[in-house]
């Protein structure tokens, strides 16, 4: 791919291109579901959402990315506000509510494992973001709750034990549903002693 293409892959979009993006993304969620993310190509994308192939490459650098900017979507779409009386509270119901979220999509769920450990650039870049968007969940689900000079270190903590817990269940050792089961524990003991 040239480096020309990922540069407008990176750019933000608007108007005609922004149609163009969107009929990428739905038609690639489409062929996700329908023959699964060993067998989807850029170019069957291409043909589904009914564009050229070069079209395609413009704005989706490769499968990876694809599968990367539609989680990425999917989790942006689906954020609700943390909710209850305290922050282990919050941070459960948070992580239970990713989890849950993962697993009703499970054909992305499978694709984006393997798509966030490629070193593709565009990947990168949407990785940091939804790492990022971990983050500020568990942020948003601390509050003001953990005093400001251990709040880093416990953000580090939950996102890291998420992330494990993400890869372990897009390695079928467990399943998205139970990993919100697994991580109630988790989460506890990452915050005690710091409430």
């Amino acid at each position: 791919m040239s480096s020309q293409v990922s540069m407008v892959a990176r750019q933000a979009v608007d108007g005609r291109r922004a149609e163009t993006l969107e009929k990428l993304l739905e038609a690639g969620s489409e062929e996700l579901r329908a023959v699964g993310h060993d067998a989807l190509t850029v170019r069957s994308v291409a043909a589904r959402a009914g564009v050229s192939p070069a079209t395609a490459y413009t704005y989706v650098a490769s499968k990876n990315h694809l599968f990367a900017e539609l989680f990425w979507r999917y989790l942006d779409a689906g954020r609700p506000e943390p909710s209850g009386r305290g922050a282990l509270e919050r941070l459960r119901g948070t992580t239970r509510a990713m989890a849950a979220q993962l697993a009703a999509a499970p054909e992305l769920s499978a694709a984006v494992t393997p798509a966030l450990l490629s070193s593709d650039p565009d990947v990168q870049r949407l990785r940091l973001r939804i790492g990022a968007e971990f983050l500020q969940r568990f942020a948003d689900a601390i509050g003001d709750d953990i005093a400001a000079e251990r709040l880093d270190g416990v953000l580090d903590a939950l996102v890291l034990a998420f992330s494990g817990g993400l890869l372990q269940a897009g390695m079928g050792l467990i399943t998205y549903t139970d990993l919100g089961d697994r991580l109630d524990s988790v989460v506890a003991t990452i915050v005690e002693g710091h409430l």
